[in-house]
């Protein structure tokens, strides 16, 4: 088991009565994989093609788009370029004829010559394929590089939740979308406690300390707003509010708090902790709230997979070697794959 905290956890074989189901988490793996090599690729001059057709749009609208640049192609006057891009765009075209009509979640193709690691050599490289979710966009591009940008959308999580963890030493903006948790910022506060000093008057430094509460929470507020809210609405699913004082249920109820955000408040959870450990429990407390979200499966899915080593059960394997004798046998339920893991077979 790797010590790095990123991990694919993917019901990678499902096995019922015989037949290989496939999930979304699969295609977002492959998808993730194929990125990087993609990004790595480098190639010689503007001949390496970038194409995305978004669903309903005419394959031949795209073909006839590829003749004009062919025509435009040779006008370029670096023989070796002219030559790269000219391949590049007869390849693509021929991939194009392949497809009868644009599949329902579009059709992506990348094409072009790129350089070996070490820039000594170069080969073709062509792929093209149907996104397992519709990729609503239509790009045409030829670079030095292929752009992979529309792709990443594919593999972030739809829903992004937000955190908002305060108390009296600090408050920590938080983000989780899918196995991705961000800090947005944390701000630190001193505020006076409840005894008064240096001979103030009981009254006169309770007002005080009111004062300062009072400011703290409108600026916890004002800040809520720069966060959790773009072009007028807000950009998370919901917002939890968390905290150890009532710092959190007095945010939630006050005027100052903007009521875009008052109502995506989907829980309120009291922690031991602020900052970054509040942040981690106010995940683990919200997790009914949070439902599907790929960090809250991913927790429950490793937190059972060290159990059952701790019980030391015979239906668990790891490392390479007996993990594929499993998979040749056909008796995999769940696999749990690092992202980063190199080994191709």
């Amino acid at each position: 088991v790797s010590t790095q905290s990123t991990w694919d956890i993917i019901r990678m074989v499902s096995l019922t009565n015989g037949n290989l189901t496939v999930d979304e988490n699969i295609e977002k793996y492959r998808i993730k994989k194929m990125l990087k090599n993609l990004e790595d690729a480098k190639g010689n001059g503007t001949s390496m093609i970038s194409l995305i057709i978004p669903p309903g749009e005419q394959i031949t609208k795209t073909q006839k788009k590829l003749l004009e640049e062919a025509g435009k192609a040779a006008c370029i006057k670096s023989r070796v370029n002219r030559q790269s891009v000219e391949s590049a765009l007869t390849s693509t075209r021929e991939r194009l004829k392949l497809y009868p009509r644009t599949p329902d979640n579009g059709l992506v193709v990348y094409c072009g010559t790129i350089y070996s690691e070490d820039g000594r050599s170069e080969k073709k490289y062509t792929i093209d394929f149907e996104p397992y979710k519709p990729i609503n966009r239509s790009l045409y591009l030829c670079g030095d590089r292929f752009d992979v940008e529309p792709l990443k959308s594919l593999i972030e999580d739809d829903q992004k939740f937000g955190f908002i963890v305060v108390d009296g030493n600090g408050t920590l903006y938080g983000t989780l979308q899918g196995s991705s948790r961000s800090i947005l910022q944390i701000i630190k506060v001193d505020l006076p406690k409840k005894h008064g000093r240096g001979g103030q008057s009981a009254l006169r430094f309770a007002r005080l300390r009111e004062e300062k509460r009072h400011n703290y929470l409108r600026k916890v507020a004002e800040l809520a707003v720069q966060h959790f809210i773009t072009n007028d609405k807000s950009n998370v699913t919901g917002l939890v509010l968390a905290g150890s004082a009532d710092f959190k249920t007095k945010l939630s109820i006050s005027g100052m708090f903007d009521p875009r955000l008052q109502e995506r408040v989907v829980k309120i959870v009291d922690v031991s902790y602020g900052f970054e450990n509040g942040f981690s429990q106010a995940i683990t407390l919200s997790e009914d709230a949070l439902g599907n979200v790929k960090y809250v499966q991913e927790k429950k899915i490793i937190s059972k997979f060290f159990e059952d080593i701790n019980l030391d059960s015979p239906k668990i394997v790891f490392g390479v070697a007996d993990t594929m004798k499993m998979l040749e046998m056909s008796v995999v339920e769940s696999l749990l794959v690092w992202e980063n893991l190199e080994y191709i077979r």
